[in-house]
């Protein structure tokens, strides 16, 4: 690997980094802001649609914008609504302004989901370059960030530090992070890949990839996976305090949990990949998901469901990079491809956080992750669409003719 493609990997890891600080440390203060706010859970369902729109309108905006600009331009355009949201999240925090809170993640998740196409592009294009997996370890920094974010929201939960002081200085790092990685990123990564995909389709964008029914299985896969991931950063922490009568520390405590588990699944992922190829490890992965899915809702006692956590984090922690990078190995419309499944992972985001709050509201959160369950077995079952055929190793790459 040369020095170039190094600096190009890097900054990728340090972006995914500081994105997944930010969004730990708005997961780790949710109880808070739900009591500063002085709202119910349902309505706090209502204020985290802001998060599930803005990303929903992030990730579609991205696509074209990486096709005409490039995604360093792109990841740009995220890291600055990322630490704006954050900042406007911090001032409606202040003023309890449940409105103002709904505008702030409209913008933190409008960065983010524009962000998420761009990275996810980049990724993929580096491990065309270098032949080896990089969209686990790319997703695992983003879960190493959400673990530091969790450890400094627990930290000053504890010290009862105001919420506001605290968002406000996570975006200032977010924004000397994510300057230092665009600088580093090349330009014009999907720029050219994307119309030439297109080339002579009406200008219908990546639309057309939806024709591939294997693509639609991939795409099915992401959302629920993206749902697993998605209910644990939105409810985890209210789910322990409201469901198992635990304090705001605790609640935070168990997060982070969840957020190691993750960063430990897709860190140490790779080698597993490698060996047993994607099909097996979605498999594994979803299995290992729903076991602990079932313990954090039937488990008598706080501890047990806390340490279910781990199970859930685990089983949740590859599915994602892995059915993404899956869908990114073509030959012409990867970058496409990719855009297209992650629009469907964020769709789970959308539907996601109301949908949940409401249902919450009526049967509690323990049960309610029995929907998120269901989703996770459906993913297990349409695992067999991510394999890419005999001419393919485990990273998607083209395997090389054996030896004599």
């Amino acid at each position: 690997m040369d020095a170039a493609t190094r600096r190009w990997r890097a900054a990728l890891f340090l972006f995914m980094l500081a994105s997944g600080t930010g969004m730990a440390s708005w997961v780790a203060r949710t109880p808070a802001v739900r009591d500063g706010l002085d709202v119910s859970t349902g309505a706090m369902g209502l204020v985290l649609f802001g998060l599930s729109t803005g990303s929903m309108a992030g990730v579609t905006a991205s696509g074209p914008l990486v096709r005409r600009r490039g995604g360093r331009a792109t990841i740009l355009g995220g890291v600055l609504l990322i630490v704006s949201g954050l900042l406007v999240v911090a001032a409606g925090t202040v003023l309890s302004q449940a409105a103002v809170v709904f505008g702030g993640l409209a913008l933190f998740g409008g960065g983010m989901g524009m962000s998420e196409v761009a990275f996810n592009i980049e990724g993929a294009a580096v491990e065309s370059v270098i032949g080896r997996p990089v969209l686990p370890v790319l997703h695992g920094c983003f879960s190493l960030g959400t673990v530091v974010g969790a450890l400094l929201g627990m930290a000053l939960t504890a010290a009862a530090f105001p919420v506001g002081w605290h968002l406000t200085l996570v975006a200032v790092l977010i924004a000397a992070a994510g300057t230092r990685a665009v600088l580093a990123l090349p330009h014009g990564t999907g720029k050219e890949d994307v119309p030439a995909a297109g080339a002579g389709r009406g200008g219908g964008g990546h639309l057309h990839v939806w024709r591939d029914r294997q693509l639609v299985l991939i795409g099915v896969i992401v959302l629920a996976m993206a749902f697993a991931e998605g209910a644990a950063n939105d409810w985890l922490p209210l789910l322990m305090v409201d469901g198992y009568h635990v304090s705001a520390t605790a609640g935070s405590l168990t997060f982070l949990v969840f957020a190691a588990s993750m960063t430990l699944g897709r860190l140490a992922g790779g080698p597993f990949l490698e060996r047993f190829g994607r099909v097996t490890i979605v498999r594994i992965s979803g299995l290992t998901a729903a076991l602990g899915l079932v313990v954090v809702v039937v488990a008598p006692s706080p501890w047990m469901a806390g340490a279910a956590t781990v199970l859930w984090g685990l089983g949740a922690s590859l599915g994602f990079p892995v059915t993404v990078s899956a869908a990114g190995d073509h030959p012409r419309d990867a970058a496409a491809r990719v855009a297209a499944v992650s629009t469907a992972g964020y769709g789970a985001f959308l539907v996601g956080p109301p949908a949940l709050g409401f249902l919450a509201d009526h049967i509690g959160l323990r049960l309610t992750m029995t929907v998120v369950l269901a989703l996770v077995a459906v993913a297990t079952a349409l695992a067999g669409a991510l394999d890419t055929g005999p001419d393919h190793d485990a990273t998607g790459a083209q395997a090389a003719p054996a030896t004599p």
